[in-house]
């Protein structure tokens, strides 16, 4: 993603990555307390250049990188994270929930839980890392934590909430949203392989 971001021209295509990341903690440039290492049952822990605190990536939850040109496009960071809000505001209210977002926590929340946070990171007026959706991971990763820097904040997934559909059906649904957002087509294709 990095090396994607770093080799943009101004005609590079915007990109979506979808995928799953193997269990791991990843710390934002907002971190000030690293967790200590027992604490985190052998879980790695990742320093990143993205915005944000820490958090959990791992098996049962959606990562959607986002690889945008920001000035080609024409939107600044805000209206990109809020765009990027509301896509999963709209996915949920497909499933009839009610997704909602918080000032100065990115993100978005059903009955005070968080259930997608976002992390970004600009480069040369283009963005890489993204979103995270928690479609039915094991939330104790998130007990060993504060998650996003939130002392007991409370993390759901889709299918805490309710929703019980493929994580392949999910992603699809919500690259949908989030291209019509952004006055894109979207195009799937599943033969990249990110670095």
């Amino acid at each position: 993603m990095k090396a994607f971001t770093e080799a943009r021209t101004p005609d590079t295509p915007d990109e979506l990555w979808l995928l799953e990341h193997d269990s791991v903690y990843t710390l934002g440039l907002k971190c000030r307390a690293r967790p200590q290492p027992e604490a985190l049952h052998g879980i790695p822990v990742v320093q990143t250049d993205r915005g944000g605190d820490i958090t959990w990536h791992g098996p049962g939850q959606l990562v959607v990188y986002t690889l945008i040109d920001l000035e080609r496009l024409g939107i600044g960071i805000r209206t990109l994270v809020n765009r990027m809000e509301q896509s999963v505001v709209d996915l949920l209210a497909e499933n009839e929930l009610t997704g909602e977002r918080r000032t100065g926590a990115p993100g978005v929340y059903v009955g005070g839980a968080k259930v997608a946070a976002l992390g970004l990171r600009i480069r040369r007026g283009a963005t890489y890392h993204g979103l995270a959706l928690n479609i039915d991971p094991d939330l104790t990763a998130f007990s060993r934590i504060d998650p996003c820097g939130y002392a007991g904040l409370a993390v759901t997934s889709l299918k805490q909430l309710g929703v019980d559909l493929p994580a392949d059906d999910i992603g699809h649904r919500l690259v949908r949203h989030l291209s019509g957002l952004l006055g894109y087509t979207a195009r799937v294709s599943s033969t990249a392989t990110p670095t």
